[in-house]
């Protein structure tokens, strides 16, 4: 999410052919963009990531991936936005951040935003995911304007995707950065003309929270495997968590069932059955679903997905 909200006043024209970067970013999918435009001869004159975050209980704070890969390569970086105006850059360059950029920053330093979507179908935090349960058969990357609306400047480039029957979100995710970094290497090396302004009807990829990726067996299967490949998809066998890290769907076999209902390596849901093929209990490693069963021994007709106690 890259901008804040609209006041209406023109912001900074962003230059044709910029050289002098400041890059925002956060996760892993935001590393090889950088590498991308270092590797292009690009400035690079601050990177502004997130801040460190204990990934366990006891663990000492670590750096994000971005922060990793700025350090590897010499750049300086900074965790608050303040050090964006004094780094003397003529573009700013957005790749999933995750905050808010305000209308002051946005007035100092124009900036861009490698967004994966086909806007302006799916602004917003989970554009990958979203595509994905939607069932949507194409995605893509654009690299766009940083206006003050949720994803709503203008389009200077854009590149699609197929999404496979068996894609997940990762895959999706490694091919969108790989598509993404090239596509935004292309636009600044052409040059920033005039963006085109996204036509059709927004939708909105709000990020998922735990509760949206529960399995609710009286949905279709092959809408509980999409939320499998979005990957942490869970339900709960005997009041205990069992995440699905890999399903495939399978049309019903004429004997009817309850929703979540177990057989053998199968899951009675409200159209068609979903075949395990790997799980996580609480606490332990991803499995193969036939040797969680051997130690579980779950019951032929054994509900999947009551509450956890």
């Amino acid at each position: 999410m890259p901008s804040s909200a609209p006041s209406g006043a023109a912001l900074p024209t962003r230059p044709r052919h910029p050289r002098r970067l400041v890059y925002l970013g956060t996760p892993k999918m935001a590393v090889p963009p950088l590498h991308a435009l270092c590797d292009a001869g690009f400035e690079v004159a601050l990177v502004v990531t997130g801040a460190d975050k204990r990934r366990g209980r006891r663990a000492e704070p670590s750096p994000t991936p971005v922060k990793l890969a700025a350090i590897e390569r010499g750049l300086p970086v900074s965790h608050d936005l303040a050090d964006v105006p004094g780094a003397g850059a003529d573009l700013g360059v957005v790749v999933a951040y995750g905050r808010i950029l305000r209308r002051e920053l946005l007035e100092v330093l124009p900036m861009v935003n490698l967004h994966f979507s086909l806007l302006p179908r799916w602004r917003g935090a989970a554009p990958v995911e979203r595509a994905l349960l939607a069932g949507d058969q194409r995605t893509g990357v654009c690299v766009m304007a940083v206006e003050e609306g949720l994803d709503t400047g203008g389009v200077y480039a854009r590149a699609d995707l197929a999404i496979r029957r068996t894609s997940t979100a990762a895959e999706l995710g490694g091919q969108l950065t790989e598509l993404g970094s090239a596509l935004l290497v292309d636009a600044l090396r052409t040059g920033l003309g005039e963006p085109e302004p996204q036509v059709g009807e927004p939708t909105y990829a709000a990020k998922l929270g735990t509760d949206d990726l529960r399995l609710r067996w009286a949905r279709p299967a092959a809408e509980l495997d999409r939320l499998v490949r979005v990957g942490g998809a869970w339900t709960t066998f005997r009041g205990r968590r069992l995440k699905v890290g890999a399903a495939r769907p399978w049309p019903a076999d004429g004997h009817g069932g309850r929703p979540g209902e177990l057989r053998d390596d199968r899951v009675v849901t409200g159209d068609g059955l979903l075949q395990l093929v790997e799980v996580q209990p609480e606490g332990r490693q991803p499995t193969p679903f036939a040797s969680w069963a051997n130690g579980a021994r779950p019951a032929d007709g054994e509900l999947l997905g009551e509450e956890p106690a």
